[in-house]
């Protein structure tokens, strides 16, 4: 939660590099999200809402149940952009693109995960392979 904590600071602070802290909590989610998922909780609140493929999860022990049943980890970050959003909350909106990768499989899938910096609202989608998920228009 310090993590968060200082983050979330240097977000507030406009002189702090916003692409710098982007790739820095990108690179957090998804090592925790390959190596602990439950740990995820602690960047989540009650308020929060996880998108997935169309379902819409809320609250925080939910979201972290569902990423805890998808079948794949993060395998590469291609590119990660972000912007400042509007106050009062202040904070990034933060767009990944990488590839992941279903367990136990060679195949390799592309992924685009939407979040605000606080993930107070997260979306994420892949796109249409053997992992039987699809892109909504």
């Amino acid at each position: 939660m310090v993590y968060l904590e200082r983050l979330h600071e240097r977000a507030m602070d406009r002189s702090s590099d916003p692409d710098v802290m982007a790739r820095a909590f990108a690179e957090h989610y998804c090592k925790t999200f390959n190596e602990n998922r439950a740990a995820l909780g602690a960047l989540y609140q009650e308020g929060s809402m996880l998108t997935f493929e169309g379902d819409k999860i809320q609250g925080a022990q939910a979201i972290v149940a569902k990423l805890a049943s998808l079948p794949f980890q993060f395998h590469h970050i291609y590119t990660v952009d972000c912007q400042h959003y509007v106050p009062p909350q202040g904070g990034l909106l933060v767009s990944v693109s990488g590839v992941i990768q279903l367990a136990g499989e060679n195949l390799r899938q592309e992924c685009i995960q939407v979040c605000s910096f606080f993930l107070s609202n997260h979306e994420e989608r892949c796109n249409r392979s053997s992992l039987g998920l699809s892109i909504k228009a």
